[in-house]
């Protein structure tokens, strides 16, 4: 309510000082005469300010926008406010032009040749539109001055500063102090006079690597040396492999009859996996329930077995187990004990008698013993070229790189009767694109995948419109 009430008697100011001004004799209004719809339109709407949408739709806001575009004006033109300035800044004395002495003949011929050039080297229209005319100093460009991980090379260099300060030598300057020094006595090189000194092309042969390689290798001047392992292909199959004759459009008899037998066979080999995989998920017969088992399941339970069952009598090897737990209870005499050490003597010695008289066979079983020795070398070369063989042999096969196996693409094999006798009637078979896929897959570039499987999110909802209805 304060507001409004100072906004309100600060419009009855301002209209009544119109009206005083309009009432003076020499005061020229803008308009020739003025009627009452024109003081109705300039008549200011009356708005509730306390609405926070109404301040920028009805808020008159120009004075402030010319005072800050006249300050504006005054940065670009004088670098600053003209109140700041100073009057020798604003203001000079015009004492006219000086006089000028009256030139010679040939100072003045001297000074039009000047003239000239100084009209042939004044600026182009164009430079002087394009320089700069504003007096405001361009933003700093704080990004110029920004430097990556400053804080930390700070922190780095206050923490060196500290430790240099208190004598403790960095752990990397300690390894290079470490280091064993060059040896600079150095034979000298040969001077360009000697006529027996050896040709030497410096564009032939490479240099000799004759710095420290603790140095090569951190600067990183000395390569890592390449694992042997990439070197390899990861499987030794082509890239393109290229099918039996029997799969030309026009084959052999006999190469035609060979893909299909083939083929034959890896037919015979899924139908083997499928009647393997039925005959372990087949249901036993023994194991069916019949009607006998379905009673008994049926009438457990409800008859009573009899209480008055007989006590099962102790048999002699309970009491045998009960006799030895009594004698071990008991405490053995000094006699019971001797005795048992002796009879441990004498196991021992028995023992060392056997093994040694073992011993002494052996010597007359070197042969067998050799023999053996070199049968069982025979057999483990054998089981290495079986191990290299079959290693040799897993090369050319797909590796398990996933979670999937990898599936052998059909082959492409057309039968007797589907053979055309002209590339014109030739089906085509297969897909290039699969093909490709297959053949990453089995040279082991890529592990085998299969295609993702769409899964809605969200049920389908079936709604029967009213026009179906009525016709149902």
């Amino acid at each position: 309510m304060i507001f409004l009430f100072f906004y309100s008697s600060k419009m009855s100011a301002r209209r009544r000082l119109k009206r005083v001004a309009a009432s003076q004799p020499g005061f020229l209004t803008l308009k020739s005469s003025l009627d009452s719809t024109d003081l109705v339109a300039s008549r200011r709407k009356r708005v509730n300010k306390n609405k926070k949408k109404n301040w920028n739709k009805y808020s008159d806001i120009n004075d402030v926008e010319e005072f800050l575009e006249d300050v504006r004006l005054q940065e670009r033109t004088t670098g600053g406010l003209l109140s700041e300035k100073t009057d020798d800044s604003l203001f000079f004395v015009d004492l006219g032009q000086p006089e000028k002495p009256e030139p010679k003949a040939e100072a003045a011929h001297h000074d039009e040749g000047k003239k000239r050039k100084g009209k042939a080297s004044r600026p182009l229209r164009i430079d002087l539109i394009l320089q700069r005319d504003s007096l405001v100093p361009p933003p700093k460009d704080i990004l110029a001055y920004q430097q990556p991980n400053a804080k930390k090379l700070r922190r780095i260099a206050q923490n060196a500063e500290r430790l240099a300060a208190k004598g403790v030598v960095p752990r990397r300057q300690k390894q290079l102090l470490s280091r064993r020094p060059v040896d600079r006595t150095a034979k000298k090189a040969e001077t360009n006079n000697n006529p027996d000194r050896h040709y030497y092309n410096i564009w032939g042969q490479e240099p000799k690597a004759s710095a420290d390689p603790w140095y090569l290798q951190q600067t990183g001047k000395k390569l890592v040396k390449r694992p042997e392992k990439l070197n390899q292909k990861p499987s030794v199959l082509p890239a393109v492999e290229v099918i039996a004759p029997g799969g030309s459009y026009n084959p052999d008899f006999f190469s035609h009859q060979a893909l299909l037998q083939e083929a034959h066979e890896v037919e015979v080999q899924k139908k083997k996996q499928e009647d393997k995989l039925e005959r372990q998920l087949a249901v036993n017969k023994e194991d069916k329930a019949t009607e006998e088992t379905n009673l008994y399941e049926q009438v457990e339970g409800l008859v009573e077995e009899d209480e008055n069952d007989e006590e099962v009598a102790p048999s002699k090897e309970d009491d045998e187990a009960a006799l030895a737990a009594i004698a071990v209870t008991q405490k053995k005499t000094e006699r019971q004990i001797k005795k048992e050490k002796a009879e441990k003597l004498k196991e021992q010695q028995r023992l060392t008698n056997r093994r040694q008289t073992e011993q002494q066979q052996q010597l007359f079983q070197l042969r067998s013993i050799k023999a053996s020795i070199r049968q069982q070398e025979q057999k483990t070369k054998s089981k290495q070229i079986q191990r290299k063989s079959k290693q040799e042999a897993q090369k050319a096969q797909p590796r398990r790189l996933g979670k999937l196996k990898f599936q052998a693409p059909d082959l492409d094999v057309q039968l007797s009767d589907e053979l055309a006798g002209s590339l014109r009637q030739l089906k085509p078979e297969g897909s290039i694109l699969k093909d490709r896929f297959k053949s990453l897959q089995k040279r082991n570039l890529i592990e085998p995948r299969e295609r993702a499987k769409f899964k809605r999110k969200l049920k389908v909802k079936y709604v029967e419109k009213r026009a179906f209805k009525e016709i149902t």
